[in-house]
């Protein structure tokens, strides 16, 4: 933990205060008065016992005890230099000594040294008289050696430059004798030394002369002007020759404050008695009023005991013949609680850290009351409710440390109230506002506005793509609150997350990197971590969900009938279907989602519209009404099927149905059989429905190249002895064979018939009607009759997993009524075909 610098000059300090306080001495310099600025008073380095180095090291400073700072301290020579040009006089006054405090500060230790710097007064101040003119009336019997107390000079300067001699013009009835004051000061008096005689000289002029004792020495006179009287022989008496009152400072002016009294034996003008100040100052002048016929003292200005404790006047009372008497008056200034404290801050340790221990330094601070007594004593206190505590040290010093942990995220700034009471009746207060700021350290971690993120990217998106934004907040400052963010190791689909998507480091944005699919990748997420830049560094993980939306961009896919055939397919319908009759169903899927995904057909175009219907929810084609003889044999479907997306995509087919006859019977009946003998598998996955094709068709394909093996070796010659037999057989529940004459010649045609149909119910799926040992009829040149060569062939038929045979057996088929592959239902069916040539001529390959 590091203290800074004020800290440690607090700390210091206290050390210097607590330890070391019968160490800490006065140290006395002077200095006279009238110094022009700049002027060294005195090199500190030997009192200090320091260097010049110590001494800046140290950060050595003056703190004046004064409103004013009179002088400075050369922290590189040590010199203690006037800042101002000093009068004593404004300073002081009439004190003596006079005395400026300061205080040197040192740090690291904290050491405090009381500068005591007395200023010397110099002859800069001529003696003054408060009046240019002294009146005097005398009688003329006043006898020899009757003295006449005389103004004194004032002198601003003290001491030996003070007044110190009066003198007096020649003259043959006066003389001077000198006199010290109580304070010191010197008056005189003047002697009559000769009887005067008014019918000779009624009037004498004199000059008064104070001299001071300074060099060079200065003078300063008035006149005193003698009106001799007619004789009085009687002089004024008061009632007590002091008076003394006490009176409390700051009384409203005009109050009264004593009254003198004298009275005279004699009558007339002779017992009019007047009075006067004699020998006062001008304080007392400033101060008070006589008034000169009552001779009542009242208040004529501000009265302060901080300033004047005690005043002394001379009061004179003269008759209406020139007699006068003296008395003095002694005004004791009582103390009143007029000053409120003054506190005086002397080091504050700003910024604070927040992890500052308890009892730590925060200011040091003092507090002077000029009142006296109780008025003078003073206690301090802050408010409440502060991590800070008050404690008092030696002189009138306070010092403010902590109390309880710091906060800044809490608080960051205290503006502190120092408040400084008195003991006086009524009590006075002041207060100073300190401020404390808070220093930040790095002691929260970024947090998060949300605990997870959701966030939406919409496929096929522009790479760069703004996805969204992560927020975390530090609630420390500058460096501590920067936040930085990144990813954490993680992997999508087996490649890192940002293979995907980039972070801003400084702002949180989200961004993609590549054009994203969702049908490849639906959702995927990724943590990000926020760090700030502290010390340590603190940080804090969110996790952020991606979730990728579709878009209409898959049209539907035909699953059936199936569009990759290489021939046509044909649905058949038995001419005697009634109407309601499922003709097939068209199945499609769709590789987006949501509406995107949902599908409806639409039938655009039909060879007869009237036949045919087309169920749009589902794509079930049913007959319309009964089919007839007299309708077509092949009808072309146009189907669209469109999906639900904006914008819709669709996909079309056709559809290929063929009117059939002689199959109609047997198969009607297995629309009544019972519900049992189908297999109700529905709603299998895509996935199992052709794996389950496959192993069908390869099962089928290999059992078909067998039977066709057996029935190739078993029928040779029965096609051949049936080779001119009719092209057109009968359909029976069974396979068998039907020898039809036509001409000299036979053909037999053997065809097996499979019937494939969806799981579930009959009656609600599509029938679909296959051979399955279609045949590819060729016409041969007719030599000896009508001859017919059937020729081999083979087709693959790929079938559903939930389709199921349901009968096998024989049926007559045109030449027009050619055999499909494909289709919504199929099985692997060989061809048989039969040559009417012998030996190796009749041997037959299938390709």
């Amino acid at each position: 933990m590091e203290i800074n610098g004020n800290s440690r000059q607090v700390l210091s300090f206290f050390l210097c205060l607590s330890a070391y306080a019968a160490m800490c001495e006065s140290i006395l310099y002077s200095v006279p008065e009238e110094r022009r600025s700049g002027s060294v008073v005195a090199n500190v380095l030997k009192d200090l016992k320091v260097d010049v180095k110590e001494l800046s090291v140290r950060k050595a400073r003056l703190i004046s005890k004064s409103s004013k700072q009179y002088f400075h301290l050369d922290s590189h020579s040590g010199n203690l230099m006037l800042q101002d040009k000093l009068d004593r006089e404004a300073l002081c006054g009439q004190k003596d000594p006079c005395v400026l405090l300061s205080e040197i500060i040192l740090e690291n230790p904290m050491q405090l040294h009381r500068i005591e710097v007395q200023i010397e007064d110099v002859n800069d101040n001529s003696p003054t008289f408060s009046k240019n003119e002294i009146f005097f009336e005398i009688s003329e019997q006043v006898p020899k050696n009757t003295r006449f107390p005389l103004e004194r000079a004032q002198d601003a300067d003290k001491g030996e430059n003070a007044v110190q001699n009066y003198t007096l013009s020649s003259n043959e009835h006066f003389t001077l004798d000198m006199h010290t004051h109580s304070d010191g000061g010197k008056y005189a008096e003047l002697i009559l030394k000769k009887q005067l005689d008014r019918e000779m000289n009624p009037q004498i002029s004199l000059i008064l002369s104070a001299v001071d004792g300074g060099i060079p020495q200065r003078t300063g006179t008035t006149r005193i002007i003698v009106d001799v009287l007619d004789a009085n022989d009687n002089f004024p008496q008061f009632s007590q020759s002091t008076y003394k009152v006490k009176m409390r400072e700051n009384r409203p002016l005009g109050i009264l404050v004593t009254k003198v009294k004298a009275s005279d034996n004699d009558s007339g003008s002779y017992a009019e008695i007047t009075y006067s100040f004699s020998q006062v100052s001008e304080v007392v002048l400033r101060s008070f009023r006589l008034n000169k016929n009552t001779g009542e003292l009242t208040l004529g200005g501000p009265v302060d005991y901080e300033e004047h404790t005690v005043y002394e006047m001379n009061m004179r009372a003269t008759d209406g013949g020139g007699l006068s008497a003296y008395c003095k008056v002694i005004v004791e200034v009582e103390d009143e609680n007029d000053n409120a404290p003054e506190v005086t801050i002397t080091s504050i340790g700003s910024p604070l850290p927040e992890d500052s221990p308890l009892e730590t330094m925060v200011a040091l601070f003092s507090v002077m009351d000029r009142d006296s007594g109780d008025n003078g004593r003073t206690i301090c206190r802050i408010e409440t409710n502060l991590p800070f505590v008050l404690k008092a040290i030696e002189n009138h010093y306070y010092q403010l440390v902590t109390q309880q942990p710091l906060d800044r995220e809490r608080v960051s700034e205290y503006n502190i109230t120092i408040i400084a009471t008195d003991r006086g009746s009524p009590k006075l207060s002041s207060w100073k506002i300190i401020t404390i700021q808070v220093s930040d350290i790095n002691d929260n971690p970024p947090v998060f506005e949300t605990s997870f993120y959701d966030m939406q990217l919409q496929e096929n998106n522009i790479p760069g793509l703004l996805i969204g934004s992560v927020q975390a907040v530090d609630l420390d400052t500058e460096q501590n609150a920067r936040v930085a963010y990144s990813f954490l190791p993680g992997k999508v689909r087996d490649r890192p997350a940002s293979a995907y998507i980039s972070i801003n480091s400084e702002t949180g944005n989200l961004y993609a990197i590549q054009s994203l699919d969702f049908e490849e990748l639906k959702a995927f997420h990724v943590t990000i971590q926020a760090v700030d830049k502290g010390s340590p560094p603190l940080s804090s993980e969110v996790l952020v969900r991606i979730h990728i939306m579709d878009e209409n961009d898959n049209a539907p896919f035909i699953l059936c009938p199936l569009q990759n055939s290489t021939s046509p397919s044909n649905d058949l319908v038995p001419r005697g279907a009634e109407a309601g009759y499922l003709v097939t169903k068209v199945v499609a899927v769709d590789g987006d989602s949501g509406q995107n995904s949902w599908l409806s057909y639409q039938l655009l175009k039909a060879t007869e519209p009237g036949l045919f219907t087309f169920e749009t929810p589902n794509g079930e084609v049913k007959t319309m009404r009964p089919v007839n003889k007299r309708d077509a044999m092949k009808h072309n479907l146009i189907v669209m099927v469109r999906d639900n997306g904006h914008p819709s995509l669709s996909t079309t087919t056709t559809l290929r149905i063929l009117l059939v006859d002689g199959f109609s019977d047997p198969y009607m009946k297995i629309m009544d059989a019972p519900k049992e003998h189908v297999i109700e598998e529905e709603d299998h996955s895509l996935t199992l429905y052709l794996i389950i094709c496959l192993v069908a068709i390869s099962s089928v394909f290999l059992l078909s190249v067998l039977v066709f093996i057996a029935i190739k070796i078993k029928k040779q010659r029965k096609f051949l002895d049936t080779y001119n037999s009719a092209p057109n057989f009968p359909v029976g529940l069974n396979t068998q064979d039907i020898q039809v004459d036509s001409g000299t010649t036979s053909l037999p045609r053997a065809y097996n018939y499979e019937v494939c149909l969806a799981g579930g119910s009959l009656k609600n799926e599509p029938q679909f009607l296959r051979p399955v040992f279609p045949v590819f009829s060729m016409e041969t040149p007719n030599t000896q009759g009508n001859v017919r060569n059937s020729v081999n062939s083979q087709e693959v038929y790929t079938c559903p997993e939930d389709t199921k045979i349901i009968n096998q057996g024989q049926a007559s088929l045109s030449e027009d009524a050619a055999p499909r592959s494909g289709g919504p239902s199929c099985t692997v069916n060989q061809a048989i075909g039969a040559n009417v040539n012998s030996g190796q001529n009749d041997w037959l390959s299938y390709q």
